[in-house]
């Protein structure tokens, strides 16, 4: 009788620890199992004022994004299992905190990005929806002269709001 006992309570734990399962991730994401490659078209730069380098800058680091945060394949030719795709929507600089003499301050550089996110396996996590970051500098300096650096806390909020959308799911 013992031996039926301990049989039927080990068979019991062997059947729970195969019916749950936890999944984890150090990065946050949550993405299902299937999931396996991802892949991120060109964003061409659409917005009234153009910054030649944007396009390129931003499709290459969210693929870098992906690559270095998630272990999946990407793939260039084609669409992955997430499939990002969208166009620069916005690029501007608009003067703030005017002081006497009606001379601005600060300065701000918003950038808008309008980004299509598929997912092949899980369709109700698709979005079609604009990203929209900035960064103020003294209006005492000329904006080709600060904008990279602008351009790097800009472009990594983006990342990290898309990133956090797409895959983490909060």
């Amino acid at each position: 009788m013992k031996f039926i006992k301990i049989f039927v309570l080990s068979l019991c734990v062997a059947v729970l620890a195969v019916a749950c399962k936890v999944s984890y991730s150090l990065t946050g994401g949550t993405l299902s199992e299937h999931v396996k490659t991802f892949s991120v078209q060109y964003f061409p730069n659409r917005a009234p004022l153009v910054n030649a380098n944007l396009s390129n800058r931003f499709t290459e680091e969210l693929k870098e994004k992906f690559r270095s945060q998630t272990s999946l394949d990407e793939i260039v030719d084609g669409e992955g299992h997430l499939n990002f795709e969208g166009e620069i929507t916005g690029y501007r600089t608009q003067a703030l905190d005017i002081k006497a003499g009606e001379i601005a301050a600060t300065n701000r550089l918003t950038v808008t990005i309008k980004v299509r996110f598929t997912n092949e396996i899980e369709s109700e996590n698709d979005f079609d929806k604009s990203f929209s970051a900035f960064a103020d500098y003294d209006s005492t300096k000329q904006l080709t002269d600060v904008e990279e650096g602008l351009l790097d806390d800009i472009l990594e909020q983006i990342i990290d709001d898309i990133y956090n959308e797409a895959v983490v799911n909060w």
